[in-house]
């Protein structure tokens, strides 16, 4: 009898530890699925990353640079070129994940002080966020040109295209200066603000920020420069730390020529937000030194105009290529990337 009521009891005891696991269970509305981890490798980018059709779509993602707000994703990039009525920075968002799907939702307004620059859109935008103000940071020339600025706009409600305040310019540069002001991109270290920025001319710059983002001070730094290379073709400088380093990634040679176009993007790194920066060679970046990490591959042609992004441990690394499969659409792409003794690479 008494072995009839320890089978018994056993019994119950492992009907209703099936009766939890079955109510736990996850089910296709709340599983732990892909969506709730992070993607990794070369993400399959889905929806509006990137179109063209003469005529009836002209969607760019040139110089794309990412950033979230909760669980909404956004990239903004250079805006749609017209000479009529200049584009101004293009916006899309995600609430899935960094794959998409992305949705492309319109254009942030030019501001009027930029039109005389003779511009034919805002290029090359960058997003710093502080507390619950999100600052984004823009270029203002024309091809060829160093009569240009980097103006900068915020809002506390990105996905609102009419919410966005322009504070304009914050930094300047004309004809007969050694320096180009396009390009920003704007980083926070250990409570100070901090924008680098820069394109041919005499390379990469960096100055601090005040405390309202928007008025550089103190000294300008000189960060990497390409000397002995004709018009000295280096850009996009983009800054981030991990670990002991600070790495600055930036863009080589030819943009901006389709499926011609030859960029590239190479990194260095220092033990210091303003220098000296060294590749992997142990080159200064100022005499010409910087790692190429990632090259023309595939149907990417020319890829660049690149951001870094974080995300739950993740290095993500978000840039624009032609497509050679697509006759040199512009489209973007997110990457994750791996490391080895302290330097960043990609599979591929």
């Amino acid at each position: 009898m008494k072995k009839k009521y320890l089978y018994l009891f056993s019994l119950i005891i492992i009907t209703a530890l099936t009766l939890i696991a079955c109510t736990n269970a996850p089910n296709s509305d709340n599983a732990n699925d892909a969506s709730e981890t992070p993607p990794q490798g070369k993400l399959e980018m889905i929806g509006d990353y990137g179109d063209f059709v003469p005529g009836q779509i002209d969607d760019p993602t040139h110089d794309p640079a990412l950033f979230n707000d909760g669980d909404t994703y956004y990239v903004v990039s250079t805006g749609i070129l017209n000479s009529e009525t200049p584009g101004g920075i293009y916006l899309r968002q995600s609430n899935g994940t960094l794959e998409g799907p992305w949705e492309a939702i319109g254009e942030i307004p030019v501001p009027e002080w930029t039109h005389e620059y003779n511009h034919e859109h805002l290029w090359a935008p960058q997003v710093a966020r502080n507390g619950n103000t999100f600052y984004m940071y823009y270029a203002v020339s024309s091809f060829g040109s160093n009569n240009s600025a980097i103006g900068v706009m915020s809002t506390e409600t990105p996905g609102d295209l009419d919410s966005w305040e322009d504070l304009g310019p914050v930094i300047t540069s004309q004809s007969g200066m050694d320096f180009n002001a396009i390009d920003p991109s704007v980083m926070e270290d250990e409570g100070e603000w901090w924008i680098t920025f820069g394109s041919y001319w005499t390379g990469i710059k960096l100055q601090r920020l005040d405390d309202s983002m928007t008025e550089p001070i103190g000294e300008v730094y000189d960060l990497a420069s390409r000397p002995n290379v004709l018009h000295n073709p280096i850009e996009a400088p983009t800054i981030f730390k991990k670990d002991d380093y600070y790495y600055l990634i930036t863009s080589w040679d030819r943009c901006c020529a389709g499926l011609d176009s030859t960029y590239k993007i190479t990194i260095g790194r220092s033990e210091s937000i303003t220098g000296p920066y060294y590749d992997k060679d142990g080159v200064p970046l100022m005499e010409g030194g910087g790692t190429i990490i990632l090259d023309s591959h595939e149907n990417e042609t020319g890829p660049g105009g690149q951001d870094y992004f974080h995300e739950s441990g993740i290095d993500y690394i978000i840039y624009h290529y032609y497509d050679g499969d697509a006759n040199g659409v512009i489209r973007m792409q997110i990457r994750s990337m791996e490391w080895e003794d302290g330097w960043p690479y990609f599979t591929e």
